[in-house]
């Protein structure tokens, strides 16, 4: 018997999603942190992360960044930025699930397409792109899952745990998202 796969949606941030983000991002310990950029270390991100999370507090839902909710629950968030200049028609988006109990299932994958389609349904984007590092296998099989491809490889630009890894760049074009949905 297989279980049911979970309702993953993206919507904008309500008030009682803050206690949970602020459990999250304000966590030095959190696992999420040697997954996402994790050669900026905690020690110096977590004053960054507090003031976000008073931002997020004290500012209207913002349409560049979604809450990644699973069965109701606020699991992580997405985000978008126009590359320079303004009106190229690259947007680059991040995605960052916290709760480890959603790592591996395929939420992130899902999170993700749903985040590109509204991303090109809303936005005036040619291309979109994720940028993460060697290490972080679940994103990079997250983003390929979804259609991107890899364009762009630093080598051994990052260094975790003493250890050097890759800085991996993958991009994903309109036509090739709609011939995708077409077929």
């Amino acid at each position: 018997m297989t279980s049911a796969q979970p309702h993953v949606t993206l919507r904008d941030r309500q008030p009682r999603d803050l206690p949970t983000l602020t459990r999250w991002l304000t966590d030095p310990g959190a696992e999420w942190r040697r997954w996402d950029a994790p050669y900026f270390h905690a020690a110096t991100t977590t004053g960054t992360m507090r003031a976000y999370v008073d931002h997020l507090a004290h500012s209207a839902p913002d349409p560049d960044e979604q809450i990644i909710d699973v069965d109701g629950e606020c699991v992580g968030m997405v985000n978008r930025s126009e590359e320079t200049p303004e009106g190229g028609g690259w947007w680059d988006l991040g995605i960052l699930i916290y709760d480890p109990r959603h790592w591996g299932g395929g939420v992130g994958a899902r999170a993700l397409g749903r985040w590109v389609a509204d991303t090109f349904t809303w936005m005036d984007a040619h291309v979109v792109t994720v940028t993460t590092w060697g290490g972080n296998e679940r994103m990079i099989r997250a983003a390929r899952r979804v259609g991107f491809r890899e364009c762009g490889r630093v080598r051994e630009a990052r260094v975790v745990n003493g250890e050097r890894y890759d800085s991996v760049r993958l991009d994903l074009l309109r036509r090739e998202w709609e011939g995708k949905r077409g077929s």
